[in-house]
């Protein structure tokens, strides 16, 4: 099985606003594209205009309606890999071709080294994993190590595709190890969750949850949503639906 580092010098990760996110499916997108001709091309697609589309995909946007006593509300949940600190995606590895960076903390696959068990997939509670079927190996989210670190593009672009193409900027990358970064100072400031935080692999990704409605900001009979905790709120429910 495959060891973790001790520590990383950084950890990298994306902090995601519940709040401004609208669905737009623009992070879905430019992540596909990017990563068609990235460090994980290609991107299989199967009969994308048929019946029976599938392919691989590295981030995905659900949209969720909650219902409370006095009205509903729309949420957008963007799931990608979480890049987690103790992810069992890497340690269930029999190959080593699932690792974990020790210099920023991301997870990523060694094509050379998968055999496709898909033993990786099984272990992630977020669904996060992609398994290619036409080249036989598991794919996913690699933070787009090859435009972060990429020095032929300017400094601000050296952001995830995803991150670059938000027009909302809902999405916000930096290093979570950094307590002083601004990703870190956000996450506190607005109260960022881990997902699932009862598995214990603390994910790097963290969720800001939706605001709640100020006074005159949304008609009366429609509330904000209940509070984040593991039993309740919108946060809550999507823990349970992903735990079944």
């Amino acid at each position: 099985m495959t060891s973790l580092p001790a520590t990383t010098d950084k950890t990298l990760g994306l902090v995601i606003d519940l709040d401004t996110c609208v669905g737009c499916q623009a992070c879905v997108t430019s992540c596909k594209e990017w990563n068609t001709g990235g460090h994980m091309a290609p991107l299989t697609d199967l009969d994308p205009y048929g019946s029976e589309a599938d392919g691989v995909w590295f981030n995905r946007v659900h949209t969720y309606e909650q219902s409370t006593e006095n009205g509903s509300r729309t949420v957008h949940f963007p799931r990608s890999c979480l890049h987690c600190d103790a992810p069992a995606c890497v340690t269930v590895c029999p190959t080593g071709a699932s690792y974990k960076r020790a210099s920023d903390g991301i997870v990523l696959v060694n094509e050379d080294l998968c055999i496709g068990c898909k033993l990786c997939s099984w272990a992630c509670p977020y669904g996060a994993r992609e398994f290619d079927v036409a080249v036989g190996v598991m794919k996913k989210c690699t933070l787009c190590i090859d435009r972060i670190y990429n020095e032929n593009l300017a400094v601000e672009d050296r952001v995830p595709a995803c991150v670059a193409a938000c027009p909302t900027g809902a999405r916000h990358f930096g290093d979570l190890g950094d307590p002083d970064s601004p990703v870190s100072r956000l996450v506190d400031e607005r109260g960022g969750v881990d997902l699932m935080p009862e598995m214990g692999y603390r994910p790097t990704n963290k969720y800001l949850p939706p605001r709640h409605r100020s006074a005159g900001a949304a008609p009366d009979h429609v509330s904000a949503l209940d509070p984040v905790t593991a039993e309740g709120g919108f946060l809550g429910w999507v823990d349970r639906m992903l735990t079944r």
